[in-house]
């Protein structure tokens, strides 16, 4: 069976009124949250950059706190800012995702849309998302998680726009088959396309759905045939077969500017009251936590993407400075936290891995001239096993800038910019 056709089929037969209180609220909180983030970067270099680009690119659709752009540029412009300082949301599973990532998609096809809208679209991107991220894992094998983003969102977005099932299925083809992300994005010193791989995920699949809602059509079986994209991903389609509404209550948010395996390490060494000079740190931690943040160029970040994907640097700064924000990423070349840093060793644990990702263990032993500190964490504040309060995600939002965020919570029968 082709997987485009159950994505569509679901599409089309998934309403507002299948959504329960839970689901709703937290849809709410991922959008609160990723539109806080998205304030919290509008000064970054490629925000500015994206911007003076998007002088080019003449429209109507919604840019967040900048007026109106083309829909394919504003999405790409929305989704820059809200994954920019890699504070939003994730999944993690065989691949990982930030599936908040689609909310700038929406958003800018969002003129005359209701809160209702956005939320039941999310939800339905979150739900095929995440359940593509189940089904096989694209880092082993070279590719980028936001091939299995675009098409989440071209679903997502397909149903904000009230797409047939034709034209869903079509969106969904032109999403996936012209465009397939390498994993180089994130291997090595990082560059700004950490964030622009997820934002260009976004437009490529805004300027497929408006395609096909014009009647543009797609190649038949993108995923099954021959030369689809299982000889990338041999994604079986059970899993999809039965889908519902309550995947989004599986993701993750963050508390820490920090990749999301760094989380439980920043709240462990903010919270150990180690006494005397460090002479040496472990760290012990899951395969993932230990590939994706301390390969050999993130124990030297030069920037700050590369930065916050460094186990070494972001333990280094919350063990001395006792604090993790926006600004710790000012001492990236700080001479006390290079020395620190060359004190840390990283370890894989195998019982650790075992049990990814259902937790997150992650254990430091501190070394001092007055003795051994140590603490472990198996799961961080943000993980649905130890959720952030309404208050706490209110409290982010309002140190990130974003003041008035208590209309967020009564979104449904607003239009979409009345709450922006």
């Amino acid at each position: 069976m082709e997987l485009a056709d159950l994505i569509s089929d679901y599409v089309e037969s998934i309403s507002f009124n299948d959504l329960d209180d839970q689901e709703i609220h937290e849809a709410k909180r991922r959008i609160l949250d990723s539109v806080a983030v998205a304030y919290g970067s509008q000064q970054s270099e490629p925000a500015k950059i994206a911007r003076k680009v998007s002088e080019e690119f003449q429209g109507n659709n919604i840019m967040l706190f900048r007026g109106s752009s083309s829909p394919d540029m504003a999405s790409f412009y929305n989704t820059l800012l809200i994954r920019y300082l890699d504070f939003n949301d994730t999944y993690l599973s065989l691949e990982p995702l930030h599936p908040s990532d689609m909310i700038g998609g929406l958003i800018s096809l969002g003129n005359g849309k209701k809160g209702k809208d956005l939320i039941l679209a999310l939800i339905v991107g979150y739900e095929i998302g995440t359940r593509l991220c189940d089904s096989f894992s694209l880092r082993k094998k070279g590719f980028d998680h936001v091939n299995f983003l675009q098409v989440a969102a071209a679903a997502a977005m397909s149903k904000l726009l009230a797409l047939d099932k034709k034209r869903t299925y079509n969106a969904i083809s032109l999403s996936i088959i012209p465009h397939v992300a390498l994993r180089q994005s994130r291997v090595g010193n990082l560059s700004m396309w950490k964030a622009g791989a997820a934002a260009e995920a976004i437009r490529n699949a805004t300027f497929a759905v408006l395609l096909a809602k014009e009647g543009f059509t797609a190649p038949e079986r993108p995923f099954s045939g021959d030369m689809g994209f299982r000889i990338i991903a041999d994604i079986q389609v059970e899993n999809f077969k039965n889908m519902g509404t309550k995947k989004i209550l599986d993701t993750l948010l963050k508390k820490y500017p920090v990749e999301y395996h760094a989380q439980a390490a920043v709240d462990i060494a903010l919270g150990l009251l180690y006494e005397g000079e460090i002479r040496k740190v472990e760290v012990e931690i899951y395969e993932a936590g230990k590939t994706i943040l301390a390969d050999k160029e993130k124990w030297n970040p030069k920037n700050k993407e590369t930065a916050d994907h460094s186990l070494p640097f972001i333990i280094a700064v919350s063990l001395l400075r006792r604090e993790f924000w926006l600004d710790s990423y000012s001492l990236i070349f700080d001479q006390k936290i290079r020395e620190l840093m060359d004190k840390i060793e990283i370890i894989e644990r195998e019982d650790f891995t075992k049990v990814y990702p259902l937790e997150l263990p992650t254990r430091i032993t501190v070394y001092t001239d007055k003795g051994k500190f140590e603490s472990e964490k198996r799961v961080p504040r943000g993980h649905p096993k130890d959720p952030m309060t309404d208050q706490e995600i209110e409290e982010k939002a309002k140190r990130l800038g974003l003041i008035n965020v208590k209309r967020f919570w009564e979104i449904e029968d607003m239009r979409v910019g009345e709450f922006l």
